[in-house]
């Protein structure tokens, strides 16, 4: 049985389990915990990184002002007892040293170009390249390794974070001074909201998303291969050999790749599949049959049978993709203390497709002067 975020938090109240995070004294408007400010580090050219807490119902965040990461994600399972779900370090040294994107707010283009290059009326920009011949994530140093100026509020019921940063015209070699903003909203149901805009002075590409490593079973707590997964994607975006897609939009019919029920993530994983070997597992782009929307429309499902945790995510993008954490391989040690190998968490990814610079079929990542660039994103937990 399912229950409702309120059963939830009464049931951790009975326990003597508090429903919001504690250390601060401000609340906004009905229980939740307006954001709270703290020290997190120093990076090395002396800039401080600011940790903010936030928390409301049921749902606890920790925020860093360096690329916009969530550094802690706790929500309750079915009898109330907290666990971060989310991969990540305990300092700012391990995220800069070697973080493959741990919770981050990825741009100026999450995912692939192919050969880090693309055209755009008429003029061909090279990219800074990061991953083998591609560009992954906006380059060796995309918008996950830059400082947010981030401003708290409390708006009635919701508590939550606008974060800012403006790209120069020619960093990571894209073109266009490129104003962005990101709105994290924690509402009184629990729920996380991502709100992305952006401007621009040139024509240029843009493509934003969040990179959070999801175990909800807790951080630390094994593989997320047998947490059931459903997707509402009828087609997905095979790829070659260097996970750059191939222009095609074939049919997950038949596939590893069918998620339109539910199964477990691991089920289909280890199949003798060429896909699957191109990526070590998966690492693909799903096509949601919705398409793009103007309002938040169901895409995906994720639930843990052990704890009763679940996250559905709605979005106004066209794509999810959904990587298994194949590349996690023992090298890195997270933050309870637990070496992360593969499996141990998994990314779903809101999106435009990957390489659609350089894939006229797939919906356009272009943004002109004029135009702004929005779209959203909403976590909904339970248990």
């Amino acid at each position: 049985m399912e229950l409702n975020r309120r059963t939830v938090i009464a049931g951790a109240a009975a326990a003597g389990i508090t429903a919001v995070a504690t250390g601060g004294t401000a609340h906004a408007k009905g229980g939740g915990r307006a954001p709270v400010k703290s020290l997190f580090g120093t990076l090395a050219d002396g800039t401080e990184v600011h940790r903010w807490s936030l928390a409301n119902g049921g749902t606890r965040m920790k925020v860093l002002s360096y690329g916009g990461i969530v550094q802690s994600l706790e929500i309750p399972d079915r009898r109330g007892r907290y666990a971060n779900v989310s991969l990540g370090f305990d300092t700012i040294e391990e995220y800069v040293a070697s973080s493959p994107y741990f919770g981050a707010l990825v741009g100026r283009y999450g995912n692939r170009i192919g050969q880090g290059r693309f055209t755009l009326d008429g003029t061909t920009y090279q990219l800074s390249v990061n991953d083998g011949d591609n560009s992954l994530h906006g380059g060796e140093k995309g918008f996950d390794k830059r400082v947010w100026d981030v401003e708290p509020f409390t708006r009635g019921t919701d508590v939550g974070l606008v974060l800012r940063y403006t790209s120069a015209d020619g960093e990571m070699g894209y073109p266009g001074t490129l104003r962005t903003k990101a709105t994290y909203t924690l509402n009184r149901h629990g729920d996380w909201r991502i709100d992305y805009e952006a401007t621009t002075d040139k024509p240029t590409v843009c493509n934003l998303t969040s990179h959070v490593y999801y175990n909800l079973a807790g951080e630390a707590s094994g593989t997320i291969y047998d947490h059931e997964l459903s997707i509402d994607a009828s087609r997905y975006t095979p790829v070659d050999s260097g996970l750059i897609p191939t222009g095609e939009l074939a049919r997950v019919a038949g596939t590893p790749f069918d998620f339109r029920r539910a199964k477990p993530v691991g089920r289909d994983i280890r199949v003798a599949h060429e896909q699957l070997l191109y990526g070590k597992g998966l690492d693909h782009n799903w096509v949601l049959d919705k398409g793009s929307t103007r309002r938040p429309a169901h895409a995906a499902t994720l639930r843990d049978p052990s704890s009763g945790r679940t996250m559905r995510i709605a979005t106004t993008e066209p794509g999810l993709q959904f990587y298994s954490g194949n590349f996690l391989d023992g090298s890195l040690v997270g933050s309870g203390g637990t070496v992360y190998r593969q499996g141990d968490g998994l990314c779903l990814e809101t999106q435009h497709f990957p390489d659609s610079p350089n894939q006229p079929a797939f919906p356009s990542t272009v943004l002109r002067p004029g135009q702004t660039y929005r779209t959203t994103t909403v976590h909904s937990f339970g248990a």
